[in-house]
Parts: C-alpha cells; sequence; structure tokens
C-alpha cells in the first residue's frame, strides 16, 4: 500500500523499550478507590448512589443526561464512604467531585448487567450504539471523547472506512503496544463490531514500525479470509503520526478540511484499547471499569504496564513498578510532548490515562533563558498541521484574537514540535493555548451577552402587547359605557342593582348577632 507524508514532523527517541521489557502486571485491589464523575468531554455525571450504599462490581453508579457523557460504573463490589471532591488528573490541578468507594474484598459482579451478545451480527447499529453508551466508553488514546457519539456520524455522512490508530507516536508511551501484544483477538473482534456498526467497506489498521511484536501478533491472529478487508499497516515511526488528522493523511493521502471531521471525508478513527473496550461491553457484557496503563520513566526503578482498575491512585502504579527511583521531582500524566503535570500521586486513574511517566532533574534539563524570537522558521518547518507557528505566536502575545483564528489557531494540535526545536526556548505551546481558552471565555461571554439581551427584547415586546391589550380593553369598556342603552333596559337595570341592594341589607341584618344581657344590668 503506498504511503503519504504529512508536513513536518519530528523523530524522536522512542523510550519504548523501557516498559514493554516486562510482561502485563494486573494490579490487585487497592485500599480505596475514587472514582471521578468527570472522565470525559461534556457534563460530569450525576451520582445515582449516596454515602453509605453498597454496590457491586460493574453496577452503574452515575448517569450522564447529556448526549455527550459517559456513565461510570463500580470498578469492584464494596461501600461507598463519601461523595467529595478529591484531587484528579487534569491540568488546572483543581479537585473535582468523586464517588470515594471502599472495596469489600469480593469483587462481587453485580447480576444486573449488561446482558453478554454473541450475535451481535444480527443487532442493529443503533442497538450496538447504546449499548457502546452504556458501557461508558471513551475515547482511550487520551482525548476521552464519548465513543457512541463518535460512532454516529451526523446524518448524510456514510462511513466507508475505519481507521484503527495503533500508532502511539508519544515517547515512552507503550500501552497500546502491550494491548495489541496481549489481546489481539478481542481488539479484532472489536474491529469487527465497530465496522459492522459503521457499515464500514475497509479497515485500516495502522501499527508503527517501531512495535514488530505487537504487528506480529495482530497479523497471526487475523484470518487470511479478512487481510482483503481490514488490512495490517506498518507505518514509519514519526512524531505526531499518531495525530488523527496526520494518520488520516498518511494512509489515505487526504486532508480532513480545516474545522472539519474525519467523518466528512467517510472515515472513523479510532484507538485499539476503546476497540477492545467495545468487544468487551458487546460480546462480555462489561463496562469500562480497568485500562492498561504505562509506568515508566527514569523515575522509576522498573518501568512496565499495567493492568488497573478505574479510580486507583498513581501511588500503586508507582510501587508496581518497583517504586520511585531517587531524586524524582516530576509526575507527568501522558508523555514528555502533550502531557501534564499532575502534583500528587494520590490522584486516579481515569478512562484516559495512558501513561503515568515520572523523571528526574538530571534527565529534563532547563531549556534555557527565554529569548527573542530570531525568526528563523524552524517552528514551520516542523509544524505537522503546516500552520505558521511564529506569526501566531505574535498575534497571541499581542492579544489579536481574531487575526489568530485566521491563521488556523484551533488546527493546532498542541503537539509541541514548535516548541522543541525553538533555538529561542519559546513556550510557544502555551501562548496557543492561552489564545483559544481566551476566545472560549469570550465566546461564552458573547453568547450570555445575546442571551441577556434576547430576554430583554422578549420582555419588552411582552410588555409592549401587555400594554396593547390593556388599552384594547379600556377602549372597549369606554365604548360599551358611552353607548346609550334602550329606555326599557335601562331601567331594568336600575331595578336589578336596586333589588341586590335590598337582598344585601336584609341578609346583613338576619346575621347580626343579638347581645346578651349584663348580669350587672339586672
Amino acid at each position: 500500500m503506498h504511503l503519504h507524508r504529512f508536513h513536518g514532523g519530528l523523530e524522536l527517541p522512542g523510550h519504548k523499550a523501557e516498559s514493554t521489557g516486562q510482561p502485563l502486571l494486573p494490579l490487585g485491589i487497592p485500599h480505596r478507590l475514587h472514582v471521578p464523575l468527570a472522565q470525559h468531554i461534556g457534563a460530569p455525571a450525576v451520582p445515582l448512589c449516596a454515602p453509605g450504599d453498597s454496590v457491586l462490581k460493574g453496577q452503574r453508579i452515575a448517569q450522564a443526561e447529556d448526549y455527550i457523557g459517559a456513565h461510570v460504573h463500580a470498578p469492584t463490589s464494596g461501600r461507598v464512604v463519601e461523595i467529595a471532591e478529591h484531587p484528579v488528573p487534569h491540568p488546572s490541578g483543581l479537585n473535582a467531585l468523586c464517588i470515594v468507594l471502599e472495596p469489600d474484598g469480593h469483587d462481587q459482579w453485580t447480576d444486573q448487567g449488561l446482558e453478554p451478545w454473541t450475535d451481535w451480527r444480527q443487532r442493529d447499529p443503533r442497538e450496538l450504539r447504546e449499548r457502546v453508551r452504556d458501557a461508558g466508553i471513551v475515547g482511550m488514546g487520551g482525548a476521552a471523547f464519548p465513543t457512541s457519539v463518535k460512532l454516529n456520524p451526523r446524518p448524510g455522512k456514510r462511513i466507508h472506512t475505519l481507521v484503527v490508530n495503533g500508532a502511539e507516536c508519544e515517547p515512552y508511551i507503550s500501552c497500546d503496544d502491550t494491548l495489541m501484544r496481549h489481546y489481539p483477538e478481542a481488539v479484532l473482534e472489536g474491529v469487527r463490531i465497530v465496522a459492522h456498526l459503521l457499515d464500514a467497506e475497509r479497515v485500516l489498521f495502522a501499527v508503527e514500525d517501531n512495535k514488530p511484536a505487537a504487528f506480529q501478533a495482530l497479523t497471526q491472529a487475523l484470518p487470511e479470509d479478512e487481510r482483503d478487508r481490514i488490512r495490517l499497516i506498518s507505518i514509519p515511526s514519526v512524531y505526531p503520526t499518531g495525530g488523527e488528522r496526520q494518520l488520516i493523511r498518511v494512509l489515505t493521502g487526504l486532508e480532513v478540511p480545516s474545522s472539519g471531521l474525519p467523518a466528512d471525508l467517510g472515515i472513523v478513527c479510532q484507538n485499539p484499547g476503546t476497540l477492545k473496550a467495545v468487544r468487551d461491553a458487546v460480546v462480555r457484557g462489561r463496562p469500562l471499569i480497568s485500562r492498561i496503563v504505562t509506568v515508566t520513566g527514569p523515575g522509576v526503578r522498573e518501568p512496565r504496564n499495567v493492568e488497573a482498575l478505574i479510580g486507583t491512585p498513581f501511588a500503586d502504579l508507582a510501587t508496581a513498578a518497583g517504586g520511585y527511583a531517587p531524586g524524582v521531582d516530576r509526575l507527568v500524566m501522558g508523555g514528555p510532548m502533550m502531557g501534564f503535570a499532575i502534583a500528587d500521586d494520590a490522584v486516579p486513574v481515569i478512562k484516559g490515562t495512558n501513561c503515568l511517566l515520572a523523571t528526574r532533574p538530571q534527565d529534563t534539563p532547563s531549556p534555557g533563558p527565554l529569548m527573542p524570537c530570531i525568526r528563523c522558521g524552524e517552528c514551520t518547518r516542523v509544524c505537522p498541521a503546516n500552520l505558521l507557528p511564529q506569526q501566531m505566536y505574535w498575534f497571541a502575545k499581542a492579544r489579536n484574537f481574531d487575526s489568530i483564528q485566521d491563521y488556523g489557531l484551533f488546527d493546532c494540535i498542541e503537539c509541541g514540535c514548535c516548541a522543541l526545536v525553538c533555538p529561542s526556548n519559546i513556550p510557544l505551546v502555551q501562548y496557543y493555548r492561552f489564545a483559544k481558552n481566551e476566545i472560549w471565555a469570550r465566546e461564552k461571554d458573547r453568547q450570555k451577552a445575546d442571551l441577556a439581551r434576547e430576554r430583554f427584547e422578549y420582555r419588552k415586546l411582552r410588555q409592549e402587547q401587555e400594554e396593547a391589550e390593556k388599552a384594547a380593553r379600556l377602549a372597549r369598556k369606554k365604548a360599551a359605557l358611552e353607548k346609550p342603552a334602550p329606555a326599557g333596559e335601562k331601567k331594568a337595570a336600575i331595578e336589578a342593582a336596586l333589588d341586590r341592594a335590598r337582598a344585601k341589607k336584609a341578609a346583613q341584618a338576619s346575621e347580626t348577632p343579638i347581645e346578651s344581657p349584663d348580669p350587672s344590668d339586672r
């Protein structure tokens, strides 16, 4: 198959072998689980339990009420200790609402869970999509976008190609590599289910060429008669090939439109971990309650991949990797390019946790002092989105948010290539994130102002209508009073009014109490 090349990118040291040299380690049940209600893009789920409640493994404990959302399930059986704010892995470093679960050690599954569907080929796509939603599945490559939404393209969008993103281009991360090595049959079964759901004609399964063991495992698990429809493709290891738009460019030569989606080209892209979760939900009736996490970096003694329950503290991951090495000073969720620092290893594993990277000062030397931009153009040369990072930097610095959008700010995937090669040590990605946040904040303010204006205009219109109706009523009443009544009708009205007055006076007289005589008057 002919492969294409996207603009820019970098060849980076992989550091994959450090963690793939050890076998996959299933972790036990921790002392406590902190299960966040917001583990996905969209509004947080709403708790279905209360402190003191006993729950069973796989039981839904929080409900997604919005379309873009994901349900949350109990990772094991136990008792709900509290529902309160606790530290969670997030770039902001802020706390978020969590269900704190104290395991009972029995690990007992609920009998009210999802029914296994071995007959999924006879199921309607809507049923399968609802099963994916019921299982709380999100994209496990890091974005955590609800999978049921991604598998429901807009009306009129015909999906002909399913792309499986097995690139995993970020240095150090190897959870997808490990998953494809250990569960190739389950991943391929997930591929078949999603292809059936989408009615896709072909599947392009991309694996970077630095993962030969994973590619071999998939090849051995894929029957010969399916290799025309499901094509395993080895692609060059160039960062960030794992970006959705970049991978589609490499495989098909097509460019996803700016501000568009792969579905606009008839393509849907999924992660191998997500596909295995789909298979587990459909074939086994299991919700998403665990995932594989890479625990790596110079800051741990024995880098490896572990399979951990959602809600497991990061400290337990580090212990499973032999503990921290002397001098460790920084923890990152994700890789060194697109990950973010976390301040406390008490934060829990969430559905989007793919890696815990621990580093020491000598392993991440300071980039040096910040210097003025020298307009060398290196950032433009390596930008995989084919943008002009230097110009965007100037607009962001000047807070010229209209112009920076004209230069494709929201096409930036924040891969960090530009900042890595900048000889002036300018944190370019931070400027782009700042600009995006400011634009989003201003858009929210504009929406609020528009809503307030609409309410004011509606209130003003309602008041005008009420005034007009009141004036019309007064005009009708005045006209009725001014209109002379016939003599007979006038006399009858007077007699009726007199009769009512006499009747009222008689009623009042009959109701007047008779005073009892005072004994002192006798």
